[in-house]
């Protein structure tokens, strides 16, 4: 049967080409929505709708060719990181080295490079794991946000990592421990320093050495 339009309004032809509109919107809504910052699944562990592809092991696109070899197994470099709740001190760890990242207001008052009552007992426990890895490298790197000049942030960076040094120094009490230490001021942030939660991540004093091969 063929629709016949009342002569009163063309109702029928309207609401077909409104409901054509919103099912277009919403298929083209559908190729460009985002995931969420903070998707509930961890992206990869996602339900496969479908079941994996099955591989043909005759196939000789999958076989090497003759007198090639497979190259040599390598270890991929595996990084973990850790954080305590407040951000205050976060541990990054990999197959060969182990890092601390302190923020300067655990150890230092404000524009200060002077050690405050808490420092100690951080930097005890990082000297503590040092002599876990029987470390004898390690590297004091200090850094700051870019407020203020920069010749002042790389000043203040020097000074804040020579004082972690020396309270290193004091609790490993092992001369066979050589020591690099450097400021590098404004350089090298690891947050966004126009937010003060970002600049107080950039504000840290950094230590790092070689992990143990046992």
């Amino acid at each position: 049967m063929t629709a016949k339009r009342s002569p009163r309004s063309g109702t029928p032809r309207l609401a077909l080409t409104a409901a054509t509109l919103m099912l277009a919107a919403n298929l083209y809504g559908a190729t460009t929505a985002h995931a969420d910052d903070d998707p509930n699944v961890p992206p990869g562990t996602e339900a496969s709708a479908s079941a994996p592809v099955e591989l043909d092991p005759n196939d000789p696109d999958l076989k090497l060719p003759d007198g090639a070899t497979l190259a040599q197994a390598k270890v991929l470099d595996i990084k973990s990181v850790v954080e305590d709740q407040n951000g205050d001190e976060r541990r990054e760890d990999t197959n060969s080295d182990v890092k601390f990242a302190l923020q300067a207001e655990v150890l230092f008052g404000k524009d200060s490079a002077k050690l405050g009552a808490e420092a100690k007992s951080r930097i005890a426990g990082i000297a503590e794991e040092i002599k876990t890895q029987n470390a004898t490298k390690v590297r004091v790197f200090g850094f700051t946000d870019d407020l203020g000049s920069s010749a002042h942030g790389d000043v203040l960076s020097k000074k804040r990592a020579n004082a972690v040094q020396e309270l290193l120094v004091q609790e490993l009490n092992d001369a066979g421990i050589t020591y690099e230490v450097r400021g590098y001021g404004e350089q090298y942030p690891i947050a966004d320093n126009s937010t003060e939660a970002g600049r107080k991540k950039n504000r840290r004093v950094e230590v790092s050495f070689p992990r143990s091969e046992n």
